[in-house]
């Protein structure tokens, strides 16, 4: 499924104009769920931060038992090349992507040596940072021992993918799922933070959700700003009870939340700051 209306691949050594078929129906990642991906952004001509994006597709890669058939240097480098077929200020999404070809003898697990590697950049603009509502879904994020957690893996997604569906389905843009102990791990698509009393607080990593690149970026920028970050253990309760919540991903970088359940939450001045500075840091202002 395409998310822009525009779009090149990069597949087996050259660019391709449109939705490029890649994956094979035998493929091991056809039937058997082994893909991996990242995701960076191109907004307003810049790209923060597409050398981490571009070494954690490797990283993927590997926590999965893929061998992955290029570095990170050259991704970032076809990264930047795919971008310069569009204008340059277009809003972009790029996706890297891995996955097994072949499985070994024993036919579930993959073979290390086959992975493919294919780049998707598609026009995708940047969402208005308003009017963005959180609900609580039932569902919950695996333990590192349930899951592979620790890669951005596209079989997580679809428990991600149900999130959300149950979450718009009742109206909200997007849902707060929670651990199997109960505490709140992150939204389905994105880290998430809470500000209360001019503290920022955020779950800690516990191996059951991605400690996020922007996620990463911005408690840096707000603490060098001279904001208290706080990593911690957060309940529904918790977020019920904060002056400010907001998220962080790829997509939409910093999205503040205009409503939590039923209450509404008017622009809070940490969201708003957090937001400048990370457009600063990108623009390296």
């Amino acid at each position: 499924m395409a998310v822009g209306n525009e779009i090149v691949t990069w597949y087996e050594g050259r660019w391709h104009r449109g939705n490029a078929p890649i994956i094979n129906a035998a493929d091991h990642a056809a039937w058997l769920g082994s893909a991996v991906f990242d995701g960076a952004r191109q907004f307003e001509g810049v790209r923060p931060d597409l050398d981490l994006h571009s070494a954690r597709i490797i990283r993927s890669a590997e926590a999965m038992g893929m061998i992955p058939p290029v570095d990170a240097e050259t991704v970032q480098g076809l990264l930047e090349e795919g971008c310069g077929l569009f204008a340059p200020d277009a809003a972009l999404y790029l996706r890297p992507m891995m996955w097994a070809r072949d499985s070994t003898p024993g036919i579930i697990d993959l073979d290390p040596g086959s992975t493919g590697f294919a780049i998707c950049i598609e026009s995708l603009p940047m969402p208005a940072p308003e009017g963005f509502s959180l609900t609580v879904s039932p569902f919950s994020r695996p333990r590192p021992t349930m899951a592979m957690t620790e890669a951005k893996a596209a079989s997580l997604y679809a428990n991600n993918g149900r999130i959300m569906a149950e979450a718009r389905a009742r109206g909200f843009s997007n849902a707060l799922s929670r651990d199997p102990d109960g505490n709140v791990a992150e939204t389905a698509s994105t880290n998430v933070f809470m500000v209360r009393d001019g503290v920022v607080l955020t779950p800690v990593p516990n191996g059951t959700f991605l400690n996020g690149i922007t996620r990463q970026r911005v408690m840096k920028l707000l603490a060098a700003d001279g904001v208290e970050v706080v990593e911690t253990v957060l309940t529904v309760e918790d977020f019920a009870r904060a002056d400010e919540i907001f998220c962080t991903g790829n997509i939409a970088k910093v999205m503040p939340v205009a409503r939590f359940e039923d209450r509404e939450l008017p622009p809070g001045r940490i969201t708003t700051r957090a937001r400048e500075l990370y457009w600063d840091f990108a623009h390296s202002r």
